[in-house]
């Protein structure tokens, strides 16, 4: 996983056990847009989706998120708070699996503190220096746990459907809104650090780009997520006025 010897634009990477699985993923979303009731929007976002993870997994920064500090956190960032939004708001409003085992792990409460404790616990010191010397883990448990959390915690927070929602568009946003605070405290922390909390592995400003990354990117991307939280709850509430309206026109009729 290290490229000391490469240059940074000459280090990219295949990587067939994420991109393996990504491939198996957009082969069987295009089987299911036939006679589904997907949007161009839809199809967009998770086009989007997909194409943020390759853009961090098979470049340069994700050939080299081992060797720079920054470039570890851009694809954290953008496969923990980007790819993984877009997959959820790409998916079929008519996926929702009733397997025990999906609905355990987007039970509400635990995807999001299983969300937190991830984000939170690979930047510790100890996780992460156990992560940089034993690169399987990176690339056979962080990334693909970077892939499939977020798009578990998303998946009701971010939910398309109006009626029938796990939790209620308020709680949705109050949780996205929950969740910036270890995201942003978390590169506070790392930015603000008076010395390598890593064992010299990068340099003091290579870490504080680091955190800079995770402390203002975690806050931007977090506000985009909750104005899409909230359009949904008014619509919601647009909703539940128009089916009030509707039964008094019936009562009255």
């Amino acid at each position: 996983m290290h490229h000391h010897e490469a240059g940074f634009w000459g280090s990219w990477q295949l990587a067939p056990e994420v991109l393996l699985p990504l491939l198996l993923i957009t082969f069987l979303y295009i089987r299911s847009i036939k006679g589904s009731e997907l949007t161009a929007r839809q199809i967009s976002f998770f086009i989007g989706g997909i194409a943020s993870a390759l853009l961090v997994i098979v470049t340069p920064v994700g050939a080299r998120a081992m060797d720079y500090f920054s470039l570890h956190m851009v694809q954290h960032i953008t496969l923990m708070m980007v790819t993984g939004p877009l997959l959820v708001l790409g998916t079929p409003n008519s996926f929702h699996p009733t397997s025990k085992i999906f609905r355990a792990l987007t039970q509400p409460m635990f995807s999001w503190v299983a969300y937190a404790l991830l984000m939170i616990g690979v930047h510790l010191p100890v996780p992460h220096a156990y992560i940089m010397e034993n690169p399987w883990v990176h690339t056979y448990l962080e990334v693909p746990l970077y892939l499939a959390l977020p798009y578990l915690f998303y998946f009701n927070l971010l939910d398309r459907n109006l009626v029938n929602r796990r939790i209620s568009p308020a709680i949705a946003v109050l949780s996205l809104f929950l969740m910036m605070v270890p995201e942003t405290l978390t590169g506070f922390f790392i930015y603000t650090a008076p010395g390598s909390l890593y064992q010299e592995m990068y340099t003091l400003n290579d870490q504080r780009r680091g955190g800079s990354l995770m402390w203002s990117g975690a806050m931007i991307i977090d506000t985009i997520w909750m104005s899409f939280a909230v359009y949904h709850w008014i619509k919601s509430e647009e909703k539940k006025s128009r089916d009030i309206d509707a039964e008094i026109a019936v009562e009255n009729g």
